[in-house]
Parts: C-alpha cells; sequence; structure tokens
C-alpha cells in the first residue's frame, strides 16, 4: 500500500481536523495538526493538535482530564483535511458543554447545556473569557465594549496603562505599582485576546530566550 502524502504546505504546516464522537457521530470540535501531533496522535492513540493560539503542541485534556481516545483517522479526497473519530472522555469544549458547536447562527440560542466545566488554570479561564466577550453585550460588558470599539480603542487603553504603570514605579508606591501592573496585564491581555493570540504563547518565548544575552537577542533580529 502506497503512502498517502498529505498536503501539509496548503496552510504553513498545519491541517483541519474534524472530531467527532464514534458512538454517535456528533462532530464534537475541530482543531488543527502538524505533522508531529499526527505522529504522536497515532503513536499514543490519543488526539494531540497544534494549538496557533499557543504556538506549540497539546495534548487534548492535558490540563482538564477530558481527553480523547483515538478510534480512526480518516482523511479526505484532497489528503488536507483529517477527520477523526474518538471516544471523548468528558466534554471537548472548554465551557463544559460535550461538543464546540453549541450556538446557533440563525436564532443565536444554544443547542445543549453545559454538563461538566473542565478544570483550567488561571490564564486559560482568564483567556478564554476574554474571546467569550467578543460575542458579548458591549452595554454590559467592559471588553466587549472595547472589542466593539476596535483596535485602536484596545491600543489606547494599553498605552495609558503603560502611562500610570510607569508613574506608579517612579512614585516609589509599592501598592500602586501592583494595582498599575495588574491594569497594564490586562489590557495587554485583552489586546493578545483581540489577535487570538494565548498568553502563553509570550511565555513560551520568554522561555526560548532564557540563556540568551539581551545583545544577541535583538542582533538576531536585526534590531
Amino acid at each position: 500500500m502506497n503512502k498517502i502524502n498529505i498536503e501539509w504546505e496548503k496552510n504553513g504546516g498545519l491541517i483541519p481536523v474534524i472530531v467527532q464522537d464514534v458512538d454517535t457521530n456528533e462532530v464534537l470540535m475541530m482543531a488543527y495538526m502538524n505533522e508531529e501531533a499526527l505522529n504522536l496522535t497515532q503513536s499514543t492513540k490519543f488526539a494531540h493538535y497544534f494549538s496557533r493560539s499557543k504556538n506549540r503542541l497539546w495534548k487534548k485534556g492535558e490540563s482538564s482530564g477530558h481527553t480523547q481516545e483515538v478510534k480512526e483517522i480518516l482523511i479526505d479526497c484532497d489528503n488536507d483535511t483529517i477527520l477523526l473519530k474518538v471516544k471523548q472522555n468528558g466534554v471537548a469544549c472548554h465551557t463544559g458543554r460535550k461538543s464546540c458547536f453549541f450556538t446557533n447562527l440563525e436564532n443565536n440560542e444554544e443547542t445543549c447545556e453545559i454538563q461538566e466545566k473542565p478544570q483550567y488554570n488561571f490564564l486559560d479561564n482568564l483567556y478564554h473569557t476574554l474571546l467569550e466577550r467578543k460575542s458579548a453585550d458591549p452595554k454590559s460588558s467592559y471588553v466587549a465594549s472595547l472589542y466593539n470599539k476596535g483596535e485602536n480603542s484596545i491600543l489606547k487603553k494599553v498605552v495609558e496603562e503603560a502611562g500610570e504603570f510607569s508613574f506608579a514605579i517612579k512614585d516609589d508606591d509599592k501598592g500602586e505599582i501592583i494595582y498599575e501592573a495588574a491594569d497594564l496585564l490586562f489590557h495587554s491581555l485583552v489586546a493578545l485576546a483581540y489577535k487570538n493570540i494565548h498568553p502563553e504563547a509570550i511565555l513560551n518565548e520568554l522561555k526560548r530566550r532564557e540563556g540568551v544575552s539581551g545583545i544577541e537577542e535583538k542582533n538576531s533580529r536585526g534590531k
């Protein structure tokens, strides 16, 4: 049997993956894999994906425990999309619903209820909350109002909070430094979520720089 040549380069080394419950055929979620994620999925029989927002590999359920046991891997006729049939342990969606597809686009009604809220770390919970605010009412959510006003309003708040943080440092007031640093970090996270970048990607970039001198790092970027 000839080896299937997967079209990795169509989407920059990633291919979309549709995940389906092996028993009910319910569509649970959609994610992406790179070649390493697919190899891990095949070798371990547990679903692994590549997170574009975190910029790293991740095993489904690595923090929540809601893993996906892989029963079958199918590829489409163009060799650029995978259908993963799994046994879902727990729920597939970070909201606590079995499937990520639960909102009717025409009437905005939710088609399934929360079954079990997965346990995530603080950054994950905050990031997902910020993402959810994109569809919230701007009149009742401060973050939603920032998103509704657009990128310039978000960036204006980041600059404003950076200034207040700087003044707090200058005034040497520890309480104010902590308060203003929290404001600056929060609005920076809002901006990251606006661009669908998980804060863990920033931590990974800092880890990458560990042991590298600042001068060396700047020279490597031509700055």
